[in-house]
């Protein structure tokens, strides 16, 4: 069977098999969303939003890109996050990066990769902007600290970002959350706890 068949089939058995244990789920899914949260989150297929937080469709927002930037010219990102914010009414908005990040590699890296390098730009600033903190460090320890400066910075644009303001301007509950995740354990942390 052709591979994409069978993502179709496993689709099926998973409709199936979710009606089955709900039969109300799919209609009460497709009345409204109403999700508490925002995820900004890293693209990488190993870091899905609701699997790691245990939560059904619907209860989470979910924006991805590599590396899980939140650039200020990014009219994608800014478009999610003020639906979120201004339509959804959500009241986290949760930064959520990962060791391990491929992007944050490849800034460190610095080698030409294509157009992403123009993206990872972002990132190699960090590296410029943080060389301080990251000096001493082995390979391993630099990336994985870079990865949380990278969250911490994203999260921070997050809160100067103009939608943002103004919501929190007019009294509207949100709180901005800098976590990152591990592949190693599953565990998130919390970085603005620490």
């Amino acid at each position: 069977m052709c591979e994409i068949k069978q993502l179709l089939e496993k689709n099926r058995k998973w409709s199936e098999a979710t009606t089955a244990n709900n039969p109300d789920f799919f209609q009460s899914l497709a009345r409204q969303q109403s999700p508490r949260y925002l995820w900004i989150g890293c693209s990488d297929s190993r870091v899905p939003a609701n699997q790691i937080l245990d939560l059904p469709p619907g209860d989470v927002f979910v924006h991805r890109n590599v590396a899980n930037l939140v650039v200020h010219t990014d009219f994608n990102c800014l478009s999610v996050l003020q639906y979120a914010v201004d339509v959804l009414k959500v009241e986290h908005i949760i930064v959520c990066g990962h060791y391990g990040c491929g992007g944050v590699d490849a800034a460190l890296q610095n080698n030409s990769l294509g157009l992403i390098d123009n993206w990872l730009g972002h990132i190699r600033d960090l590296v410029h902007k943080y060389k301080a903190d990251l000096s001493g460090l082995s390979a391993h320890e630099k990336a994985a600290k870079l990865c949380e400066i990278n969250v911490l910075e994203q999260a921070s644009n997050v809160k100067r970002n103009s939608i943002v303001r103004e919501a929190l301007g007019r009294g509207q509950k949100l709180q901005i959350h800098s976590w990152i995740y591990s592949l190693k354990d599953g565990l998130l942390k919390d970085l603005a706890s620490q």
